[in-house]
């Protein structure tokens, strides 16, 4: 009986500890992004071109829903080489312009609130050193081990001073769709 008492109370406090643990962990202020692809799609006349982008960095406050993320040009992944090499030369100027960034709010977001969540991201994006006031609407998934996000949205060219050659008016469109998948842990 008496080790029945201990086995208990052990038993007990190791329950109590995890419920700490994973309470803890769930509430903690900071998230890191674990993994993250930022993917953007142009529907041109004669060639579709779409690029991947896995070097992604970002953080996310819980307690105050800001978030911000950056992401290096050069690392957009093509299908042609010769793709990237233009896109990097040519249009983004990775040179002169070497990083992508966001960073705002997340309006209607509850770390308490578990499963989705249809949410709105209003900020400043950076794209070719040209910042613009933006409002993208998106999802967050709270789960027990992390949060994911997912966004799509629209850029036009121009409204970030990207320049398109007339020669190239039917292989590059003037706006592209940029899809965001982003994966967090508790920092």
């Amino acid at each position: 009986m008496k080790g029945q008492k201990i086995i208990d109370t052990v038993l007990r406090a190791i329950f109590l500890v995890s419920f700490l643990i994973a309470s803890i962990s769930v509430y903690s202020q900071k998230y890191i992004l674990n993994r993250g692809t930022i993917t953007f799609f142009s529907e041109a006349t004669l060639e579709d071109i779409k690029a991947d982008n896995e070097k992604v960095s970002s953080i996310f406050n819980v307690s105050t829903s800001e978030i911000a993320f950056s992401i290096p040009n050069s690392e957009f992944q093509f299908e042609k080489k010769l793709m990237q090499q233009h896109f990097n030369e040519k249009y983004m100027e990775t040179d002169k312009y070497p990083r992508s960034t966001f960073s705002g709010k997340l309006l209607g977001f509850t770390i308490t609130t578990p499963g989705e969540q249809l949410v709105k991201a209003v900020g400043k994006l950076t794209i070719h050193g040209v910042t613009k006031e933006v409002e993208v609407p998106g999802a967050v998934e709270v789960k027990s081990d992390g949060i994911s996000m997912k966004a799509m949205f629209i850029v036009k060219l121009a409204d970030h001073k990207i320049k398109i050659p007339q020669i190239m008016w039917q292989n590059i469109a003037e706006q592209v769709e940029v899809t965001v998948n982003l994966a967090y842990n508790p920092q």
